[in-house]
């Protein structure tokens, strides 16, 4: 091999060289435990006499036994329940808030704009365990000083850790925690936005807004879909909030969601089959739902484009 075909191979093995320890990680950390989760999900364990000695308890071939026990669980079920009006709550108000102060801060009027930008981002760089310790300890009444001012003031003092305002309480949380985010994102994408557009619209007479709702909104449209991919990942995955409250009230059992369901198959019950079953389950909902959710912003997208 000559000295001209040794670069010419060096060059064109160099991309994957720098690819190789990322992929490398990827497939250890990533690919090989969701491999092995799928694996274990067809198994179960099959006890023989009173589960005593050597030998009594084997793994075994389950197929999809798993599979059809998740499917027909209530407690399973009844979490994915919970999780829909959950999402119904924190994805819509995450996000028009996050439009909201996206626009506020892109405006020329606005003041101390560095400093807002911060403050609304800020909640999002506080772990969500630690966020949710300290709203919980806010909601609880013995504690909590705006119950303290309520009952100072003769003002009826609800309970937000039981029944239907739990989810207004957990939903808080997730909005507090959540909104800076996605306004980053957004207000990222409206900076990009050319100034020539502004200009020509305030020589056609456009008043702020109208700018807003004709021009900025429909030009950070991806952005929007962006952010709404996210939110929806983030709540069907959503554990750490009803986690850390549960010890605070007795409205959160431990299977409220789909993910504190598998927690306490695991380590709870010690099934990691079932376990594994489940989570599998919630896997390839989210793949369905994000795959046809992006599916469809794509061919509108595409759509408008044709027009």
């Amino acid at each position: 091999m000559t000295s001209a075909h040794r670069k010419s191979y060096g060059v064109k093995g160099a991309p994957y060289a720098f690819l190789l320890p990322a992929t490398a990680l990827f497939a250890l950390f990533f690919a090989l435990p969701i491999g092995y989760a799928v694996w274990i999900s067809f198994h179960k364990v099959k006890v023989s006499g009173l589960g005593l000695g050597a030998g009594a308890r084997k793994e075994v071939w389950a197929g999809v036994e798993n599979y059809t026990d998740a499917l027909t669980d209530s407690e399973l079920l009844d979490g994915a329940l919970r999780v829909l009006g959950y999402g119904c709550i924190v994805v819509p108000v995450m996000l028009g808030l996050a439009l909201l102060f996206a626009l506020m801060l892109d405006s020329e009027k606005v003041r101390l704009a560095p400093f807002t930008r911060l403050a609304i981002f800020l909640p999002y760089a506080i772990p969500g365990v630690v966020a949710a310790l300290l709203w919980g300890f806010l909601y609880l009444p013995s504690v909590s000083p705006f119950y303290y001012v309520l009952d100072a003031l003769g003002l009826p003092q609800p309970d937000l850790l039981d029944g239907g305002p739990l989810y207004l309480a957990l939903s808080n949380i997730a909005v507090w925690g959540g909104t800076g985010f996605n306004m980053i994102v957004i207000y990222t994408s409206l900076q990009a936005i050319p100034a020539e557009v502004y200009e020509a619209a305030k020589l056609d007479g456009a008043t702020p807004l109208q700018t807003a709702l004709r021009i900025k909104i429909p030009m950070v449209a991806p952005s929007l879909v962006l952010t709404f991919f996210f939110s929806i990942i983030a709540t069907l995955q959503v554990f750490n909030e009803p986690t850390t409250l549960k010890p605070l009230t007795n409205s959160v059992p431990t299977t409220w969601s789909p993910l504190m369901k598998v927690y306490q198959d695991a380590f709870g019950k010690g099934d990691i089959y079932q376990a594994a079953a489940e989570a599998t389950l919630i896997a390839l909902a989210t793949l369905l739902l994000s795959f046809g959710f992006l599916r469809a912003a794509n061919r509108r997208s595409k759509q408008e484009a044709a027009r």
